[in-house]
């Protein structure tokens, strides 16, 4: 079983940055595509951005292109979702999810975390 935490959310005011980080377990890390989602009260969790399990790669959902960068680092077994200009529509419960399987996708993540909360005020 892969342990996924969160952590990083905050209060901030629109147009404001903050960085989350994402610790997953396991020797094999280095293996697992990685993905950040996030769920805004009243909607379904959606799909934000994912990076390869070497880092080469990396897709996110349009409303976060060019603001948003997913990165991670492979010899402390984290993820990080830096975030820029932040929105009020960003306000959301954010979760980060490992993906066992090789290949950039947008599902079949296998292990979540709890997630953590960002509120962006205007």
């Amino acid at each position: 079983q892969v342990q996924v935490v969160e952590s990083g959310g905050g209060l901030v005011q629109a147009g404001d940055s903050l960085t989350l980080s994402c610790v997953a377990s396991g020797r094999t890390f280095s293996s697992y595509t990685m993905g950040w989602f996030r769920q805004a009260p009243g909607k379904e969790r959606e799909f934000v951005a994912a990076i390869s399990a070497i880092g080469g790669s990396t897709i996110y959902t349009d409303s976060v292109k060019g603001r948003f960068t997913i990165s991670r680092d492979n010899a402390k077994n984290t993820v990080y979702l830096q975030m820029n200009s932040l929105k009020p529509e960003d306000t959301a419960i954010y979760y980060c999810a490992a993906k066992q399987r090789l290949g950039l996708t947008k599902g079949g993540y296998d292990y979540w975390g709890q997630g953590t909360q960002v509120t962006v005020s205007s």
